[in-house]
């Protein structure tokens, strides 16, 4: 009798397409730019310097969609929110919300595991100046639509930041469940239940320049955590 594959194994085998495309030549010239010269503090460390697959569990009921990896994080350790600033801020959070196993995340064998949450981003490559170009982030969607049919107890998206969000609402429309006009604006907080799509929570991008301005703090980023678990639950 044919061994039935596990829910991680076609999760894997798109990770590994992720990680080899080259499609959009202005990311991958950046990207091996910044794994080539390397920050000084990293200078005697090998940088990932390719596209960055997903993290997390396969039988995750909560998915977290960011914008792209950061130039020195995610580019340099090969893992999403890992090695950076924002990672530190994202993965504490999730730690305080028993999905992760460890409050920090400092690069791919480090230990940490996820237990319910899945994360991605709309953008696999780093992005100079963190701005993916519209073409860029088209090219990419395909990914974020197989990795969101590839998860079979997912509930709820959690949209990192406003380009996560409408990423989310096209990948859903593209699956057949286009968005009431006009389009559920970003907010923090913001809620939207399209018939036939998962839950979409939204929250301010942990990035360094929401949470050291205090418009992204550990309580709001709890609290959107706690709605997306109460319709995870649902």
């Amino acid at each position: 009798m044919p061994r039935r594959a596990t829910p991680g194994e076609p999760l894997a085998r798109l990770a590994a397409e992720i990680v080899r495309c080259r499609a959009c030549p202005r990311l991958v010239a950046w990207r091996e730019e910044v794994a080539r010269v390397k920050r000084r503090a990293y200078r005697g460390e090998p940088y990932w310097g390719r596209p960055v697959p997903a993290f997390g569990d396969p039988e995750a009921s909560i998915v977290l969609v960011g914008l792209a990896p950061g130039a020195h994080g995610a580019n340099r350790t090969g893992r999403m929110f890992t090695g950076d600033r924002s990672g530190d801020f994202l993965y504490a959070a999730l730690h305080r919300a028993g999905l992760a196993s460890r409050p920090e995340s400092v690069s791919r064998e480090d230990g940490l595991a996820l237990r319910g949450a899945w994360i991605t981003a709309a953008c696999r490559c780093a992005p100079p100046d963190n701005r993916p170009e519209p073409d860029e982030l088209a090219r990419c969607a395909p990914f974020l639509d197989r990795e969101l049919a590839l998860l079979p107890r997912a509930r709820v998206v959690m949209a990192l930041g406003a380009i996560a969000w409408t990423a989310v609402l096209r990948a859903f429309a593209r699956a057949g469940h286009p968005a009431p006009r006009p389009a559920p604006r970003f907010g923090h907080g913001a809620v939207v239940q399209i018939p036939g799509a998962l839950a979409l929570v939204g929250s301010y991008h942990p990035s360094r320049q929401n949470t050291q301005t205090g418009r992204l703090t550990p309580a709001m980023l709890d609290a959107a955590l706690a709605r997306a678990f109460e319709l995870a639950r649902r």
